[in-house]
């Protein structure tokens, strides 16, 4: 099938890349000129372990290229899929859907024949229902579907979460848009991916339904590890205990900073906006948008306390700024807020992250960046492990505390065991396991 993606953000690209892979003939589209130059060239806007291998391998079999130019790809598409940014609006917390309006309009100007309009952006309830309406207000004559089809891929995983999903969930009424994605996630079928077909105000409500409660079970284990740390109890131990439990299961129960990104701050604020809108409020997560941002903004105070409460004119190394492992995203990182609640306090900070320093100098210009996690420690009076890279788990713990200052480690994920690092001679604190 031919396939037209509009945007090449995270989901647009990596959607792209591996509908392309299926053996579709996918052009993805974005207004920026030096994106897609850049990806001509082969050069990633994101980092995405996987990613550049298989748009290289797509774009040499001649089934994915990209371009400015919506009007082409469009117009020859069985299938335009809106995959563009949906960022918290500015003052109130509602999605901004500013960019899925206009493609909505370019793309109907665009349109021949019959074509499934596909919104995979991240979008409130009731949006498709407006695509919709501005289609067929551009363009009165268009042979159009719109359906909705959410995208659940995790940074870091992408890839292998779109080609092994847990499930595939269409929006739709029309029997033939439901057919045409079917025959475009064909390819899955080996895999028994179940497709989930619903209307589609249902699929739009799935998927901010999914993110907020992932991101209520990570509020409620961070809020464990605080109990657990004035109890003596380890919450490790307590996860596994719940998580054991077919009902609960263990995922997202690892407690830690809080969560960050580009998707669970920007999904909940704007499901709790439009809860509100309809006067049916969502206070659990309400609770679990205000208990993330305290502790986020309550790490620089775990810090201080490790150094027995003051951290004016001391040295903090941070390992780890990206919101997680496996990307360069720096949206909403539990790092920003840690690192920008120490320079409060007067310290000084030097960082270091395996791929995430050029866009952490955007929002941290403010401190210092490392060649590599001994270079961070050096002469530090602390040193705090953000983000739980793999190359973290296994660092030369005498070297480093040979290169530090004062012995002293702050682990906000738990990667270390404490009677290891006390046997060493560090001050070791850690999350949610009291001593």
């Amino acid at each position: 099938m031919r396939i037209a993606m509009i945007g090449t953000g995270y989901v647009g690209l990596v959607s792209g890349a591996c509908f392309a892979d299926f053996g579709h003939r996918v052009t993805c589209v974005d207004t920026d000129a030096g994106k897609i130059a850049s990806l001509k060239r082969g050069v990633m806007p994101i980092f995405e372990p996987g990613l550049e291998q298989l748009v290289e391998t797509s774009v040499k079999a001649g089934r994915l290229d990209f371009t400015t130019d919506i009007s082409g790809p469009v117009a020859e598409a069985d299938a335009v899929f809106i995959a563009v940014g949906t960022p918290s609006r500015r003052g109130d917390g509602h999605a901004d859907l500013s960019y899925v309006h206009a493609a909505a309009r370019d793309i109907a100007a665009a349109l021949q024949g019959f074509t499934v309009v596909v919104t995979k952006s991240t979008v409130p309830v009731g949006t498709g229902d407006e695509v919709e309406r501005i289609i067929r207000e551009t363009n009165p004559q268009a042979d159009v579907a719109v359906a909705s089809n959410p995208e659940f891929l995790r940074e870091g995983a992408a890839i292998r979460d779109f080609k092994h999903p847990d499930r595939i969930v269409v929006g739709t009424d029309d029997e033939r848009a439901r057919k045409a994605l079917g025959e475009v996630y064909r390819p899955l079928y080996l895999n028994q991916a179940p497709i989930l077909y619903t209307g589609r105000r249902t699929a739009e409500l799935i998927k901010y339904a999914a993110n907020a409660f992932l991101a209520t079970k990570i509020t409620f284990i961070n809020e464990i590890a605080d109990l657990a740390e004035k109890v003596g109890a380890d919450v490790q131990e307590v996860a596994r205990g719940i998580g054991l439990d077919n009902r609960i299961g263990s995922k997202f129960l690892n407690a830690g900073p809080g969560f960050g990104g580009s998707c669970f701050p920007k999904d909940t604020r704007a499901l709790v906006k439009t809860a509100l809108d309809y006067e049916a409020p969502l206070r659990i997560v309400e609770a679990v948008l205000a208990v993330n941002d305290n502790r986020k903004r309550a790490m620089a105070r775990k810090v201080a306390n490790a150094l027995g409460g003051q951290l004016r004119g001391k040295q903090i190394a941070v390992l780890g700024l990206t919101f997680k492992p496996e990307t360069d995203d720096m949206r909403e990182a539990p790092s920003i807020p840690l690192v920008t609640g120490l320079l409060d306090h007067g310290a000084r900070v030097r960082a270091y992250d395996p791929v995430g320093m050029e866009q952490a100098k955007h929002e941290l210009p403010d401190i210092a960046y490392a060649a590599d996690p001994y270079d961070c420690a050096k002469d530090a009076d602390a040193l705090v492990i953000v983000t739980e890279w793999v190359q973290f788990r296994a660092l030369d713990l005498e070297r480093l505390k040979r290169e530090m200052k004062q012995p002293v480690i702050v682990d906000l994920r738990n990667i270390y065991r404490r009677e290891d690092m006390q046997a060493l001679g560090f001050v070791y604190e850690s999350v949610g396991r009291g001593a």
